[in-house]
């Protein structure tokens, strides 16, 4: 029995930021349009964006069957306390309609946002867990168990994801991480990457959209090194011209036709993902994508 089989993702749902760059009243209008579209869960970042147990309690309350899931809610943000109590507040109001992504951001995040010091990520996130697990909460208890995932890319990190968590959501991978991931996970462990996705079918500025995106990731170790430890090499993650090559743009993102985007979501499913989360990625960095999220819509019944 899957350790995830009481609750339902869904196969493919929305990863998106553009929520947080409109005023929440649209915000909660373009989740409710996501429900009646099909799509059962979306997942939203934290960064420098919305805080996300406000942005998800608001959606969450907006729709009726929808999932919220954080991607991912930093563990160096709030204390463990915090994150359990958050965790605890909106399952017990929500039931399974709320996935907790907890992750380890990254050093200059941590550092320069949240004063603190970023050493050891792993040992950091295994002592975490351990003081939620062992906290205190006398607010009235959630009648389901809450259910987490962690934001993992290595192999130390996706163990954990299943020792201490329902499973994974890995975020900026190639379709060969999926498959790794999956071999360390198990079969029972929730897998649910993020891909990103470009409606364009012109190679140049579909690539070039694609490239603005990957910008922000080629250059954080965490990202770098997970794609080096896949085989890719420096220069080809950072180019001479500080891009990346043709071929990670193409593998780390899915562009042209909706045929060929909804090959990309079904290679990641097979290869042995539970859910993909899919970020429709536009060349107006503030655009809403309702557009692409209707032509993504109508390939949900594929996927079961």
């Amino acid at each position: 029995m899957k350790k995830y089989s009481d609750f339902e993702l869904g196969r493919v749902g929305i990863w998106t930021s553009a929520l947080d760059l409109q005023p929440m009243s649209k915000s909660k209008e373009a989740a409710i349009e996501l429900e009646e579209l099909g799509f059962r869960c979306i997942w939203v970042p934290e960064a420098v964006n919305r805080e996300p147990f406000a942005s998800c309690g608001v959606l969450l309350e907006a729709t009726k069957k929808m999932t919220l899931a954080t991607g991912i809610a930093s563990m160096y943000a709030r204390s463990a306390a915090t994150m359990n109590a958050g965790w605890r507040t909106l399952t017990e109001a929500f039931g399974h309609r709320f996935l907790l992504g907890i992750g380890a951001s990254h050093q200059h995040l941590v550092e320069k946002v949240h004063k603190t010091s970023y050493e050891k990520p792993y040992s950091a996130m295994v002592e975490y867990l351990k003081a939620m697990d062992s906290g205190l909460f006398f607010a009235a208890a959630p009648t389901v168990a809450p259910r987490r995932v962690l934001a993992a890319l290595g192999p130390k990190m996706l163990k954990l994801s299943a020792e201490m968590g329902i499973g994974a959501h890995p975020y900026f991978v190639p379709l060969e991480h999926t498959s790794s991931a999956r071999k360390i996970l198990g079969d029972d462990a929730l897998l649910a990457p993020e891909i990103a996705v470009v409606f364009d079918t012109n190679p140049e500025t579909a690539r070039a959209t694609a490239r603005k995106f990957m910008l922000t990731y080629t250059r954080l170790p965490n990202y770098a090194n997970n794609l080096i430890r896949l085989g890719w090499k420096q220069d080809q993650i950072v180019g001479p011209d500080k891009m990346p090559c043709d071929a990670l743009v193409d593998a780390i993102v899915a562009w042209g036709t909706l045929d060929t985007i909804t090959a990309r979501i079904k290679a990641h499913l097979d290869a042995g993902a539970s859910h993909v989360s899919v970020q429709v990625i536009d060349a107006d960095p503030l655009a809403l994508p309702m557009r692409q999220w209707r032509e993504l819509a109508t390939t949900l019944a594929n996927f079961g």
